[in-house]
């Protein structure tokens, strides 16, 4: 039997670059080596050129957030005669797969990745009114979760999140986003010092949006002291205070802004340890590349990474907050570099996007099963 034929809504595209974008379009594109259809509807960017498949909608700057945009809940007229939607937001793009779903009465899955309510202080930076829009936002989010045939979590966290709440009675899945093996590998990190002037020695860093939520002043605090070079790829509204704080410290630390994504498996085979304190993950996925390239992890035991890492295998965690701590652990990693090297290596099947693309296939099965005993549902 051929793959469901899928239309996925999502807010966040190529090329914008984060684990949502990279997760839907690595899943479309495994999606198509397995004989399947599985269409992207996302807010329409100058900066990039669609090819088939893809459809852009209506978009506007969304000025609370920079690089975002709003798209609209329009419905493409290609993506009416799919078996399945999937929406991988809540917001105005995943509205329109709703509606997609209830006009032709089709099967509803909505990926969890990031909680609404995390947005607020984009809006606010009053704490009354961030916490009456917080409330607000799990309020939406309950009404979205709910219509629904399934929700799927990127990892177990995520998931006990949803089943803490009792928020909805729409069952939650456990399926990671998965790495792409093929590329996420080691590589010569010598070729990525030499592009981007970096020193010899130890090479610490991170690589994502530099927002605040992030909590990357914390590993900058943490660095005093370490006999490393800090390395920071990626750009976001943090930035400038970062890059203060850096030169506060009298850091040598190195911000190279958005790096190509060709790029990434050098910049992560270049480190020696990748350090990740956000403790709003939903699943981490750059640790997780980072390990495919065979670097540890130094994170912060909150959120996703409690489970994402574990302790001895892959790198580290330490309390948040507890900068001594996260100093320590860096210290700790780089002194076993090398085993955690070798035990992340060890891993890569068991993280890899087939994997997580195969059980995807099985609750689309499952869920499009359902849907056809039951007619008439939505």
């Amino acid at each position: 039997m051929a793959p469901a034929s899928v239309a996925a809504f999502t807010d966040t595209y190529l090329p914008t670059v984060n684990g949502v974008s990279y997760t839907v379009r690595t899943w479309r594109d495994r999606w198509a080596e397995r004989g399947g259809r599985m269409d992207v509807v996302y807010p329409k960017s100058d900066a990039y050129d669609p090819d088939p498949g893809e459809h852009p909608v209506g978009s506007f700057p969304f000025p609370m957030y920079e690089g975002f945009r709003l798209g609209l809940p329009t419905i493409p007229d290609a993506v009416a005669d799919v078996d399945l939607v999937h929406a991988h937001t809540p917001f105005a793009v995943g509205l329109g797969g709703v509606r997609l779903a209830r006009r032709a009465d089709l099967p509803l899955v909505t990926s969890y990745h990031t909680p609404t309510a995390e947005y607020a202080e984009y809006l606010s930076s009053r704490p009354r009114v961030e916490h009456r829009i917080q409330r607000l936002a799990d309020r939406y989010e309950r009404w979205f979760l709910s219509r629904s045939d399934a929700i799927v979590c990127p990892s177990e966290d995520t998931k006990a999140r949803i089943d803490r709440n009792a928020t909805v009675d729409t069952p939650a899945v456990v399926i990671p986003n998965g790495v792409d093996t093929d590329f996420f590998e080691p590589t010569d990190a010598d070729a990525f010092r030499d592009r981007y002037d970096l020193p010899g020695g130890p090479l610490i860093g991170y690589t994502g949006r530099h927002g605040y939520e992030k909590n990357l002043s914390e590993f900058l605090r943490a660095a005093a002291g370490v006999e490393a070079t800090v390395v920071l790829g990626g750009d976001g509204p943090a930035r400038a205070d970062l890059e203060d704080l850096a030169a506060d410290l009298d850091l040598d630390a190195r911000f190279l802004g958005f790096l190509p994504r060709e790029d990434l498996p050098g910049f992560y085979s270049a480190l020696d340890a990748f350090v990740f304190p956000s403790p709003v993950e939903t699943q981490g996925l750059v640790a997780l590349e980072a390990n495919a390239c065979g670097t540890p992890v130094v994170a912060v035991d909150a959120g996703a990474l409690s489970d994402t890492i574990d302790a001895g295998r892959n790198g580290y965690h330490y309390a948040h907050g507890d900068i001594a701590g996260c100093r320590d652990t860096i210290r700790r990693v780089l002194d076993e570099r090398a085993s955690l090297s070798a035990s992340c290596l060890d891993r890569r099947e068991a993280v890899s996007v087939d994997h997580a693309v195969e059980e995807l296939a099985t609750l689309y099965d499952r869920i499009a099963a359902e849907n056809a005993s039951a007619p008439g549902r939505n």
